[in-house]
């Protein structure tokens, strides 16, 4: 893969960017301030992950020396102007769509860029960062298509679903967190505190989740994809207060992302456009 096009993790890019088209799908609104906040938050998300990078150098030159930092294909101030750069673009494009995304979209860039220098390995502090940005997603593709109050509350589902995923996540790396001098929460409090707190945003999700149909955002077709990824949520949250171990941390990580992923498809199947196309 080209240097410039791994370093921003384009994976990673296009789950964020499915927010803005669940959103543009919600609302049956495919518009141009749709597509153009698609580009956006694939840019953003991309600059993002290359700033962490640059950041990164150091541990990965360790840890994942095939990266393109380390691995010489692309320069350390390369990767500066470029992580900065698409920061720029993907600030302008957003301004050129409202002010309001533009402003969003600023201050979404500015705390990436501490979350990749400071944040990530403060106690939650960066779970909460990631898990804001996530949610931040769908209200940003909201607000491009005029949902914004649906928005927040399908950000607010992502929001927890991924801090249980991310408290997950640095149960799973505990070990290479403490040589690296990280204070995550597994760190600081232990596994046990940590994967109670993990269960708890499961739970929340899963037992909150089924309100939005009750609101009346969703039709009755959202319910029976919905459940599904709420059994993977509980069982996730069972299995990981069971056992805390690194090897089913990594496990229950994956679960997660799938569940998260079979909600995001509820999201779309439950929409009010497509229960008028079905």
């Amino acid at each position: 893969m080209n240097p410039y096009l791994e370093i921003l993790r384009p994976g990673n890019a296009i789950m964020a960017v499915i927010a803005i088209f669940l959103m543009a799908v919600i609302s049956g609104k495919f518009t141009l301030e749709a597509l153009m906040a698609a580009v956006v938050v694939f840019v953003v998300t991309g600059a993002g992950n290359s700033i962490n990078d640059y950041f990164d150098h150091k541990i990965d030159a360790i840890n994942k020396p095939e990266r393109p930092i380390p691995s010489g294909r692309i320069s350390l101030k390369t990767a500066l102007i470029y992580s900065i750069s698409l920061f720029v673009l993907g600030i302008i494009l957003a301004f050129l769509i409202n002010l309001l995304l533009g402003i969003i979209a600023l201050l979404s860039s500015i705390l990436m860029i501490f979350y990749a220098r400071d944040l990530k390995t403060k106690c939650l502090i960066g779970n909460l960062s990631i898990s804001f940005l996530t949610g931040l997603c769908f209200v940003f593709g909201g607000i491009a298509v005029n949902e914004i109050v649906v928005s927040i509350y399908l950000g607010f589902f992502a929001f927890l679903m991924t801090m249980a995923r991310e408290i997950v996540k640095d149960m799973e790396d505990v070990e290479g967190d403490k040589l690296e001098g990280a204070a995550t929460l597994p760190i600081l409090h232990g596994m046990r505190i940590s994967s109670i707190l993990a269960a708890i945003f499961m739970i929340l999700a899963s037992v909150g989740s089924p309100l939005l149909y009750f609101m009346g955002i969703f039709s009755i077709f959202y319910l029976p994809v919905l459940c599904l990824a709420i059994v993977i949520f509980l069982y996730c949250a069972l299995s990981i207060l069971k056992d805390q171990s690194s090897e089913n941390a990594g496990k229950v990580s994956k679960r997660i992302k799938l569940g998260m992923t079979i909600t995001f498809v509820a999201f779309a199947v439950g929409s009010p456009f497509l229960a008028t196309l079905l």
